[in-house]
């Protein structure tokens, strides 16, 4: 005998918002997405309209425009990401200047794809996004790896007091090992034989510990620490 609620909570729809100030646009990609299998639970035409829904509709993924009305997209994100901890960020923007790209990572997003992109890479995009890998316009991931080794050549000055970093376990420091090299999640996860949602736990249990908000911060602690070179 099938189990429906079973099947159906182990298949459950990726639910999705999109932000975006042009409701046509808006309005065909809330569309495509829906024919693609995802729940699109929200739709938002403005930076404060786009933080009040998200906290209302919690969604997995944020596809989200940069020139809002009201609030800038990278304000957006920055808020939704500092307070929705399972909430992730894939920008979708007309703009492929590299400064926009930058701040967006920088403000928690985890990938950046240009509005040029088809219906199949959007829909691509948004699985890999809710999976928690980074997903990025051809040539855009180059530019984002070298802002990170750019960053850990400047790092931060310490804090007069600064508490010991905790210390991580051997897997936890081999995943970052490899996050700092630039696979993706689903890559670590073949390369050490272990599931994606583990791979995922570890990613989080490091940023817990060594209270960092996002896989920026966190490569740039993994470069800094050399391990990237390891």
């Amino acid at each position: 005998m099938s189990t429906p609620n079973t099947q159906a909570s182990e298949e459950r729809a990726i639910r999705v918002m999109v932000v975006d100030d042009h409701p046509m646009w808006r309005d065909a990609v809330a569309r495509d997405l829906t024919e693609s299998g995802f729940d699109v639970v929200a739709t938002a035409g403005d930076g404060p309209g786009a933080v009040r829904r998200a906290h209302a509709a919690v969604p997995d993924v944020l596809v989200l425009d940069l020139n809002l009305p009201g609030m800038p997209g990278v304000q957006v994100c920055k808020e939704l990401v500092g307070s929705q901890p399972g909430l992730r960020v894939l920008v979708l923007s007309a703009s492929g200047e590299h400064a926009d790209v930058l701040e967006a990572v920088k403000s928690g997003a985890t990938g950046y794809l240009l509005k040029s992109a088809s219906t199949q890479e959007l829909t691509d995009a948004v699985r890999a996004t809710a999976a928690g890998d980074p997903v990025f316009t051809p040539g855009l991931a180059g530019l984002v790896l070298g802002e990170y080794r750019r960053l850990a050549s400047d790092p931060a000055p310490a804090a007069p007091d600064q508490p010991k970093v905790p210390q991580l376990t051997d897997r936890e420091t081999e995943v970052l090992r490899l996050v700092a090299k630039g696979l993706s999640y689903k890559q670590i996860a073949e390369r050490l034989v272990i599931s994606h949602r583990t791979v995922q736990n570890h990613v989080q249990n490091t940023l817990g510990k060594l209270q960092l908000h996002n896989r920026v911060e966190l490569v740039r602690y993994a470069i800094e620490a050399g391990l990237d070179d390891a």
